[in-house]
């Protein structure tokens, strides 16, 4: 089955303090052609601060770009303060991309004992 195009959806919710989280729901592939339109997407949202999740439910694949634009926009994230990105919902395959080049730590905090 080919892997569809990159594309999302994009979900906002303010609580009563002010703070937003904003959920971008991602679908198909994080690929070196469009990690640019990844960047683009995500780093105003660093910028303004509050919590960004991306919801990796239907990602079907990340490339070696694709995974070094997310830790650059994680490392983005950490360095801007006031800002929280989390990665949500890893299909098995993305789990052990990260498991393998030891980067799930950096996106779940603590990497589950199944994995180990």
């Amino acid at each position: 089955m080919p892997f569809e195009p990159f594309h999302y959806e994009v979900h906002e919710f303010t609580d009563e303090t002010g703070w937003i989280t904003t959920t971008i729901h991602c679908h198909g592939k994080i690929i070196s052609e469009n990690t640019g339109d990844v960047r683009n997407l995500v780093k105003p949202l660093i910028e303004r601060g509050g919590h960004i999740i991306l919801d990796f439910t239907d990602l079907q694949f990340l490339d070696s770009s694709g995974l070094g634009t997310i830790v650059s926009l994680k490392v983005s994230s950490i360095n801007r303060g006031l800002c929280k990105l989390d990665l949500v919902n890893f299909t098995p395959r993305i789990e052990k991309l990260l498991l393998l080049t030891n980067l799930l730590e950096l996106f779940v905090g603590q990497v589950p004992s199944h994995l180990e």
